[in-house]
């Protein structure tokens, strides 16, 4: 997933999509660990989209607080 396409979701959908990518994670890990894996390289990129999810949502977070301490200035 592309950081235009994550920073166009909204807050629901990434969770969901984080709870997606995290359970598909978890499978991948599982399969590589019965040595059953078809595609290893898929563990880095699922990773990196889990990573860039949790990044966008704690920087909406962030700019939800400072917009917060503003109106309260």
């Amino acid at each position: 997933m592309k950081i235009k396409e994550a920073r166009e979701l909204t807050g629901k959908e990434r969770l969901e999509k984080i709870g997606d990518l995290s359970q598909e994670y978890f499978n991948l890990k599982f399969q590589l660990a019965t040595g059953k894996i078809e595609a290893p390289g898929r563990l880095r990129i699922i990773k990196r989209g889990i990573a860039r999810l949790k990044t966008i949502e704690r920087e909406s977070g962030l700019m939800g607080s400072d917009k917060a301490n503003t109106e309260k200035v």
